[in-house]
């Protein structure tokens, strides 16, 4: 166990509250629209300060309020409480009472896996949302990783500014182009060898699952080159096309995952339950990825994923489920959910915003 109660303030419909949560699994029942989500949504904000839905931070704040906040207290945790309020359109996140400015601090204190609808996006959406859910993967465990991430969006956002503006004179893309290629250069070594790892695990979850072999994740990099000196020749000679576009066309932000069956390409031939289970084995992957790596057993938020398998599906992904500190489940009120009980469970349901034993 890691969350032992989560307490909410103007936080989306969830009625103002302190809810203890001291259980190994917690299962939220009710029906669509009462909030059950929002439950899950308020745990992973603690967790990461932002939303798993890719909403605006204003997006949290209940109807007709200016400002919201979420706190949890911790067990099993470096830290013993985090809290995280919107106020006035700002946002500030405490650990232990102290103001934290790098929310990359959030990543030791409960560290959350989140399966939901959106997953899909990583399978049948675009290139850019798979490259989010593979640099969220890596920074989990690698914060080297993360802050070369930050580095490279820092000096990607100036180079493109000045490409926008048009500004004449080429010294300033002399200054930033070596700058760019080097953190470049770090971004892809490390992705090339994680994607290598990770493809590994998930094949051999989608094998023992569906029983289709050689699934597999390939990656693609844009820039094809991985010396300093032929990347800079590369964005010289592609300068002028930058320029007209007002962008940056390569580079790792226009890197691609792509999923394979044996060698080809497999996601857009894939029906709607393939991708489904896609995107449950990704979650599933990074799971066990994360606890391989660190020893760390990840928080599970598992909303409504389970109803969408068929039953032999949904018994397997069960009898694999990655190591847990802890899991919240989502259920509607006509699923039985006393086959998913354990040793060390909790049951809640949830009625507009107000959560019941």
């Amino acid at each position: 166990m890691v969350f032992e109660t989560l307490r909410t303030i103007a936080f989306r419909n969830l009625i103002d509250a302190e809810v203890s949560i001291q259980a190994k699994d917690v299962f939220l029942v009710g029906e669509n629209g009462q909030g059950k989500t929002n439950f899950l949504e308020a745990l992973y904000f603690c967790s990461y300060a932002s939303s798993f839905r890719g909403v605006r931070d204003v997006d949290l704040v209940r109807n007709g309020e200016k400002n919201c906040a979420a706190a949890v207290k911790l067990v099993n945790s470096p830290y013993d409480q985090v809290l995280i309020k919107l106020e006035n359109g700002r946002k500030s996140v405490e650990i232990d009472g102290k103001r934290v400015e790098d929310r990359k601090e959030l990543l030791k204190a409960a560290p959350c896996i989140v399966f939901c609808h959106e997953d899909m996006e990583f399978v049948a959406g675009s290139p850019e949302r798979r490259r989010w859910f593979f640099d969220q993967s890596q920074s989990l465990y690698d914060q080297v990783y993360l802050d070369d991430l930050r580095k490279y969006r820092k000096v990607l956002k100036i180079r493109n500014t000045i490409l926008r503006e048009g500004r004449s004179s080429g010294d300033l893309l002399d200054a930033l182009d070596p700058q760019i290629a080097d953190y470049g250069i770090k971004l892809m070594e490390k992705r090339e060898e994680a994607v290598k790892d990770f493809s590994v695990t998930f094949g051999c979850l989608y094998r023992e699952i569906s029983g289709i072999d050689g699934i597999g994740i390939r990656y693609a990099p844009s820039w094809k080159e991985r010396l300093l000196e032929k990347i800079l020749i590369y964005l010289a000679e592609h300068r002028e096309g930058d320029i007209a576009f007002g962008s940056t066309l390569s580079g790792p932000h226009r890197d691609r995952y792509i999923f394979t069956c044996k060698g080809i390409e497999f996601a857009s031939k894939a029906s709607t339950g393939q991708r489904r289970l896609l995107a449950l084995l990704l979650r599933t992957a990074q799971a066990q990825r994360f606890f391989q790596i660190t020893g760390q057993s990840p928080v599970l938020l598992l909303d409504d994923v389970l109803l969408e398998l068929d039953p032999e599906k949904r018994r397997n992904f069960l009898a694999m489920m990655p190591v847990y500190d802890q899991a919240f489940y989502t259920f509607l009120p006509e699923e039985q959910i006393d086959r998913y009980y354990g040793y060390d469970s909790m049951v809640y349901n949830v009625t507009a915003g107000c959560l019941s034993k």
